[in-house]
């Protein structure tokens, strides 16, 4: 299921979509804009806290993300939680539920966040008329997989140092390409949320963070990380950044 809130039925004109003018997104050519138009129904508002999407639900919707973060889970019958990754604008969910038939994971706010609402029964339209836009799709679940690859190595590998490094790194460079930061580089997780990412206790990762705020690399503060050094975190992880051109989106 969804949250409750209603969907709007009044929606931003693709044309003044606040994504298409930034430098990560490619553009749509003019057919695909006017395809994308007609498929969105409308847009959803949700609260920082609240699900998207639960577990075992069948949606009859996707869903882009319009603004704002969010991020993607599982949790164990005992209460336990591992996040997988995190949601940004331009990012597509529910596309799973589609292909499977029912979701796999959960996806919760982290912020306030925006919408683009789609009807699933209509996207084999897209399939079927629109092989650019299919192919777009396809190229969105190879780069999650990918993104996956490297959580995996991370939590696997990767020092409690060296995997908060990459997490606050990788959050930070996909911030910034999106231009969510105004000035101040702060990003909405709690120390919880590290450590449900990152599989390590709070007591643990309290101490790991420490290490990086000691270091002058972040400002931990009560509702989320501010980050001073994304270069430098970068360095501590070895990861290389994101290394992409201009992507996708629907």
């Amino acid at each position: 299921m969804t949250t409750s809130r209603r969907i709007h039925s009044f929606k931003t004109p693709c044309e003044l979509c606040p994504l298409r003018p930034l430098p990560h997104f490619r553009e749509f050519t003019r057919e695909e804009l006017e395809f994308v138009a007609r498929f969105k129904r409308g847009e959803l508002a949700v609260d920082a806290g609240s699900t998207i999407l639960v577990e075992g639900a069948h949606s009859a919707h996707l869903f882009t993300v319009l603004a704002g973060w969010g991020f993607r889970y599982k949790m164990l019958e005992d209460g336990r939680r591992q996040i997988l990754n995190y949601i940004m604008p331009g990012d597509l969910i529910g596309l799973q539920g589609t292909i499977v038939g029912e979701m796999q994971h959960s996806v919760e706010a982290l912020s306030p966040v925006s919408l683009c609402v789609f009807e699933r029964d209509r996207l084999m339209t897209l399939y079927n008329k629109h092989p650019s836009l299919a192919f777009d799709i396809t190229w969105i679940a190879a780069r999650e997989e990918r993104i996956l690859d490297e959580h995996l190595l991370s939590i696997g590998r990767r020092t409690a140092l060296e995997r908060a490094a990459y997490l606050i790194a990788f959050l930070f460079e996909r911030g910034r390409q999106l231009e969510l930061f105004n000035g101040r580089k702060f990003i909405p997780i709690t120390q919880q949320h590290i450590a449900d990412t990152l599989g390590l206790s709070i007591v643990h990762t309290n101490k790991t963070l420490k290490k990086l705020n000691e270091r002058g690399l972040i400002r931990w503060q009560e509702r989320g990380c501010e980050v001073l050094n994304g270069e430098e975190l970068k360095v501590i992880s070895g990861w290389e950044g994101l290394g992409e051109g201009k992507r996708p989106f629907i």
